[in-house]
């Protein structure tokens, strides 16, 4: 693992929160983007080397509805950057870590993604990410 490329933060509604978050970090939303193949809204904002990420459904039934029900709005996951996804899947499945998808996927910002089972890592949903290259 490289480094914690980004908090992922589920919202209810991601243009208040977006207000909200600028005026806390005192900073921008630098993009926001619809990833259809999650159907989340995303939008995101840098404070030093820290990229924070809001998330919220496209619509009312989906996982992100689903989590904020059960837990309410706040943090959502933890994303580490990693310089290959696949060989990390390797080894975390290696490790004895669950996968939600085992196949990574296209996330936001550009990302191949992963996730690891909550109840692999203590109740906190890890993301792995890697930046998509022409070769990925």
């Amino acid at each position: 693992m490289k480094n914690i490329d980004h908090i992922g933060i589920a919202v209810k509604n991601i243009d208040a929160s977006v207000l909200l978050f600028e005026k806390l970090l005192n900073t921008s939303c630098y993009k926001k983007e619809s990833v259809n193949g999650e159907s989340v809204i995303t939008a995101f904002l840098k404070t030093g080397e820290t990229k924070i990420e809001l998330i919220q459904d496209e619509n009312n039934n989906g996982v992100i509805n689903k989590y904020i029900e059960k837990k309410g709005e706040g943090i959502h996951h933890i994303a580490f950057e990693v310089e290959n996804i696949y060989d990390e899947i390797s080894r975390l499945k290696e490790a004895g870590f669950a996968l939600l998808n085992e196949i990574p996927k296209k996330g936001a910002d550009n990302k191949l993604i992963c996730f690891l089972h909550p109840k692999s890592s203590n109740g906190v949903l890890v993301e792995l990410c890697q930046e998509i290259k022409a070769d990925t």
